[in-house]
């Protein structure tokens, strides 16, 4: 059936000619509309703003997924001994668990008290256990007895148990994996798309070396693996990262002699995730989730919205299984096979992403491997950082209700801490490879907890010059950036004589001002209002918006630097721990 029949025939050029006349009309001087829509990701790969057949590669053997229809497995990770929040969870809608054993967490002991009632061979368990992989995987293993375990014992793909863990799970256990081949480190030290699945098929080809090695055949030792990967509120992104992973192994394996899907379980980002406002990351999960299951995971796990600041609730637990529930029972994401395959955009991100990942795979592998090229891969990630840093501070990747939108107000939650491991955490690998781990509302949420700090909240004084039409736009503007560090603000109200505006100022007790009103009035008034300022008091004077005045010290606008402009008002400011 030929949907266009009866419509006029378009070509690429015919769109290049009306998109480049709208945007010509808009003031914008480009040759072309793809150099003035188009966009790069940190992977360096180029997001045109049009699409079309000739953009559709060819397809690659299970880079659709490999799941059944209907659903993905619902995965939630629990980091504390507490076999009720266990049982509440598989009872209303949650079909394997994720456990973390150690220090602070589960410890190796509590395992048959927190799985007690838990049928195993019908709810997989996920071990991550660190350096006591091989005591949690032991207690698991004799838990069970004779029953058949599904899930993963957790290993790293370099730990010392790993080969005779895979070699008890292929040999007792056919539903049961032994290595997680966990790629979330790199994305939680700022990776981008590319380095995390290039590292993390470098980590997995690494384990299929020391497997084999101890006498695996490569069939088995590829069935012990499963990937972890980080799913974001990008979703077409995370929706491309899945299919191009799946696109990866297949190569490998392909190279290798073996055969079968890649196993994937998608993770919400630890990264993305706030502890202001933490409310929003409900919704970020809710996209991240979206994304993984339209991207063919085969487990996903939401992480509770309040996992930074403290060990999740029943609240928080319940919401974020019901995420889940309702993308697959309301939403009806799980009941077809790959939605996204056959899009132009998507099947092209895919395919240039997996070039990308597996051309820093190569790379690895000829500087010896995953192991030798610890220094390369955080060098790599370093710089990927760096630049979503600078996106950060300058606000084109804006936080919602961090660095956009902030609420001063806001109570925090009971028995909001900073600490535990509420959040998925490191690998022991990830961190013998010397690999932080960030989140992306860090740097603004220390300057937040600074100015919390305060016996009275600093501000900053807003001279708004004119009428309030003229300066309210930027006037807020300038609020929203201050209130980003928990920097309250205080106007000036409508007007605009130096010497009133300035004698507000010395009222407000505020030692630091920004000018705000239009381009025409500053033109008038703003030296002037900054001079006056200056008598009263004032440290620093900044302006909203652009321009040349004397006795304005820096410029807020969309696109400044929000970070150094707060920390430069903080030391102007004398706020200090």
């Amino acid at each position: 059936m030929d949907l266009a029949a009866g419509f006029p025939s378009t070509s690429r050029d015919d769109w290049r000619a009306l998109a480049i006349a709208v945007l010509r009309k808009s003031g914008v001087d480009a040759e072309t509309p793809e150099e003035a829509l188009s966009h790069s990701t940190y992977d360096g790969l180029a997001v045109a703003p049009l699409y079309d057949a000739a953009d559709l590669p060819a397809s690659a053997p299970f880079e659709r997924g490999s799941r059944p229809a209907g659903g993905w497995d619902v995965r939630q990770r629990h980091a504390l001994p507490d076999p009720e929040a266990v049982m509440a969870d598989l009872e209303n809608g949650v079909t394997s668990l994720w456990l973390v054993v150690g220090d602070g967490a589960i410890p190796v002991a509590e395992l048959p008290r927190v799985l007690k009632g838990v049928f195993l061979d019908l709810a997989p368990v996920v071990l991550e256990a660190g350096e006591l992989t091989a005591e949690a995987a032991e207690a698991l293993l004799t838990l069970a007895g004779d029953t058949p375990l599904q899930g993963n014992l957790g290993a790293s793909p370099l730990s010392p148990e790993a080969a005779e863990l895979a070699a008890r799970c292929a040999a007792g256990h056919p539903g049961l994996r032994a290595v997680t081949v966990d790629a979330t480190p790199y994305h939680d030290a700022g990776g981008g798309d590319a380095e995390e699945l290039g590292c993390s098929l470098a980590l997995a080809v690494a384990g299929l070396r020391a497997l084999t090695a101890a006498g695996l055949t490569v069939q088995q030792a590829c069935d012990q693996l499963e990937f972890r990967y980080a799913a974001t509120d990008d979703q077409f992104a995370t929706i491309a990262k899945l299919r191009a992973a799946r696109r990866l192994w297949d190569r490998v394996t392909e190279v290798t002699g073996a055969s079968g899907p890649q196993r994937q379980h998608a993770v919400t980002s630890s990264a993305m995730m706030t502890g202001r406002d933490p409310w929003v990351n409900m919704l970020r999960v809710t996209v991240a989730c979206f994304a993984a299951g339209v991207g063919g995971a085969d487990a996903v796990t939401v992480q509770p919205f309040d996992a930074v600041v403290r060990p999740p609730d029943a609240f928080s637990r319940r919401i974020a299984r019901n995420t889940q529930s309702l993308l697959l029972e309301e939403a009806g994401v799980g009941r077809v096979v790959d939605p996204s395959g056959g899009s132009w955009y998507v099947e092209r991100r895919t395919e240039e992403l997996a070039g990308q990942a597996w051309a820093w795979f190569q790379e690895i592998e000829a500087a010896g491997g995953i192991e030798a090229a610890a220094e390369l891969v955080a060098g790599r990630v370093a710089a990927t950082r760096e630049r979503r840093a600078a996106d950060l501070a300058h606000r084109r990747l804006p936080l919602t209700g961090v660095s956009e939108f902030p609420d001063l107000e806001e109570k925090p939650l009971n028995g909001a801490s900073s600490s535990g491991p509420f959040l998925a955490s490191h690998s022991p690998a990830a961190l013998a490879a010397g690999l932080p781990k960030i989140r992306y509302a860090q740097e603004f949420e220390e300057l937040r907890d600074l100015a919390d700090a305060q016996a009275e909240r600093p501000k900053v004084f807003l001279a708004t010059i004119g009428p309030v039409a003229v300066h309210t736009p930027r006037a807020a503007f300038a609020a929203n950036l201050f209130r980003a560090g928990g920097l309250d603000t205080e106007t000036a109200g409508p007007g605009a004589d130096p010497e009133q505006i300035a004698t507000a100022f010395a009222v407000s007790g505020a030692t630091v001002a920004c000018l705000c009103s239009s381009d025409k009035l500053y033109g008038q008034h703003a030296e002037a209002v900054a001079a006056a300022l200056r008598r009263a008091g004032a440290r620093t004077v900044w302006l909203a918006g652009k321009g040349d005045y004397d006795g304005v010290d820096g410029y807020v606008h969309a696109g400044c630097d929000a970070l150094g402009v707060l920390r430069t008002t903080f030391r102007d400011l004398e706020v200090t721990r």
